[in-house]
């Protein structure tokens, strides 16, 4: 032994290890109080601005339904993560009462907001002070393959929709039908005792559906999307929305159908889309009061309305009025709610122009050169004085009309019919989208047709029929949706709220369809709701602003068992996303473009099937 060795201690591994282990866990308490700080610190740097209760006065209060009485029971929370989970772990399953889970639209909550103005049925999204559930949301017991398209117009399984409460209170009205284990939706409705065909050639003969003169229409309180359904027929696409409410899943109902659709309510704030974006808007029996706040909705109506569109309502009070004009069974009470209504329209310079049971349709005007001297007369409304009439997420209603171009009918820009308003778009002609040009408009349609090309002949994604509900998350000009319009698809164009510039006017003005959204958030809609998802330049596009943990989990809520994810981005930006879906189960695998002038050079090919 080395005699300066004889006098240290000898220290056996054991009391090696006791002597080091708490300088060892104080380093592990640093190291994760770190994190979950700067985790914190960026959250709240980057969670967008939450709803607050609406400056408009309130003056009209709903009754109490049954949904505002009765408390929906509460989320049975998911499992906090152990704070010794590494990034190799998966994420867990959400408990099975998330099956049907809404994160901005939550039952569970909406007892907490204000019942007038239908305002508890806006989004109403979690907060800062509430972290988001970090859990993949499981499918329901015994779900199936949604039927394939046109089937699906027709069928839906019963344990994919698991709520008889719909086809129990509309048993004699024939909305939806419980036979064994399947609905069937034989085109009843409220509005439609006859079936939806006796109702739309109603319709049909006052207004060239057939035409390709109206593509676009918005079903407002759209039950189980039917009138939609039926105006496939005509090659017209339509926005139907409506509400969570009592009457179960209808939304749910539609898109399970294989129809467009989303959680919608006209309340407090503009509905999510462009102005000038519809041929047509309809109200079958939407419960809507039209006529209060001074006709506010209707002045929504209005500004989502193209020059010279169609507003086709039924119901109360014009279905009473046109059904008994002849009989003299008009009561005081209805000669007043009609005298309102009339009232509204004279101010919004609609003009009436058919009249049939159950439907009455007004016309909206191609330009207000010669509304104006009417409208000085009557005072109000006036003609908004915003300078972007697009612009829409968690914007308020403004008690005004939206003013038109002001051109007169000989110098007006037309839509060419369908099919050829597809690349033929009149607002890139008014510069109203700056910053893109025709030349660009072109290119990028030219495009999306040759991605859209080597999509189907490599990934054979498009042309096997699998998939029928589709969302483009960063839309653009709409030219993944134009170049999918020979398949038997639909497609949600999103464009996020505040990207510049504001493009989802160009995607309505080529006979397409999409909403604004903010990513950091849920959509309105219900889980299961997407075969196929396609996100190009999203990931980059968010890394600054949240968590994009938090949108693939969005991403597996909304999409179907069996779908598939498209992600275009930067290589740099997809290591990131791959590492993410490896926790959720995903089986991800990336491709480098074969085509070099493409921008973004790295597709990630994922689904969702669970092991």
């Amino acid at each position: 032994m080395n005699p300066s060795q004889q006098h240290l201690p000898k220290l056996c591994p054991k009391r090696l290890f006791l002597f080091f282990t708490p300088f060892l866990l104080f380093s592990l308490y640093y190291i994760l109080t770190t994190i979950k700080t700067i985790t914190i610190s960026s959250q709240d740097r980057h969670h967008p601005p939450q709803l607050h209760v609406p400056s408009i006065s309130h003056y009209y209060s709903l009754p109490e339904t049954s949904e505002n009485r009765s408390s929906p029971p509460p989320l049975l929370l998911p499992p906090p993560p152990s704070s010794s989970s590494s990034l190799s772990s998966y994420f867990p399953l959400c408990p099975k009462n998330f099956t049907n889970y809404l994160p901005c639209h939550d039952p569970s909550t909406a007892r907490q907001y204000s019942i007038e103005r239908h305002y508890r049925r806006e989004r109403h999204c979690p907060d800062i002070a509430q972290e988001k559930f970090r859990c993949l949301v499981p499918k329901p017991t015994g779900y199936k393959t949604p039927f394939p398209w046109p089937e699906s117009r027709k069928y839906a399984w019963f344990r994919n929709v698991p709520f008889k409460r719909l086809a129990e209170l509309k048993k004699t009205q024939n909305w939806v039908r419980l036979e064994g284990d399947r609905f069937v939706f034989p085109g009843g409705g409220t509005s439609f005792p006859g079936g939806v065909k006796d109702y739309v050639d109603v319709i049909l003969s006052v207004l060239p559906l057939a035409s390709g003169s109206i593509r676009t229409v918005l079903d407002i309180g759209c039950g189980v999307a039917s009138f939609g359904a039926f105006l496939l027929n005509y090659k017209i696409l339509t926005m139907s929305i409506a509400p969570r409410d009592i009457h179960e899943a209808q939304v749910q109902f539609a898109l399970e159908r294989g129809l467009p659709a989303m959680l919608g309510v006209l309340s407090t704030y503009k509905l999510p889309y462009p102005s000038r974006s519809f041929d047509m808007v309809h109200c079958s029996r939407c419960l809507v009061n039209w006529t209060s706040y001074d006709g506010l909705y209707l002045m929504e109506v209005d500004r989502v309305l193209r020059p010279e569109g169609y507003w086709a309502l039924s119901g109360p009070p014009v279905a009473s009025r046109v059904k008994f004009k002849n009989q003299k069974r008009d009561s005081k009470e209805l000669q007043n709610q009609m005298e309102k209504l009339n009232d509204v329209f004279r101010r919004l310079c609609w003009e009436k122009i058919a009249e049939s049971y159950p439907v009455v349709i007004w016309r909206k005007p191609s330009n207000h050169l010669q509304c104006r001297k009417r409208l000085k007369a009557l005072k109000f409304p006036g003609l908004c004085s915003s300078s972007d009439p697009d612009a829409a997420w968690y914007k308020e209603m403004e008690p005004c009309i939206t003013p038109l171009p002001d051109v007169n009918d000989t110098n007006k820009t037309v839509l060419k019919n369908w099919p050829e308003r597809l690349n033929h778009v009149p607002r890139m002609k008014t510069g109203s989208i700056q910053g893109t040009t025709i030349a660009g408009f072109k290119a990028d349609t030219n495009l999306w047709q040759r991605r859209v090309l080597y999509y189907d002949t490599k990934f054979k994604f498009l042309s096997n029929g699998k998939y029928r509900n589709v969302i483009d998350m960063n839309a653009g000009l709409g030219g993944f949706a134009a170049a999918l319009i020979k398949y038997p698809m639909w497609v949600m164009n999103v464009v996020p709220f505040d990207l510049k510039p504001n493009t989802l006017g160009v995607v309505y003005d080529r006979g397409l369809i999409g909403t604004y959204m903010n990513w950091c958030e849920a959509l309105s809609t219900y889980p299961r709701t997407y075969d196929l998802i396609h996100a190009n330049g999203v990931f980059s596009l968010y890394l600054d602003k949240c968590d994009i943990v938090d949108i693939l989990l969005e991403m597996q809520r909304i999409l179907r068992p069996e779908g598939a994810v498209i992600i275009r981005d930067r290589f740099d930006v997809l290591v990131k996303v791959k590492a993410i879906t490896n926790q959720m189960r995903w089986n991800g695998t990336m491709y480098p473009e074969d085509n070099s002038v493409f921008d973004h050079g790295t597709i990630l090919i994922v689904d969702n099937s669970i092991k």
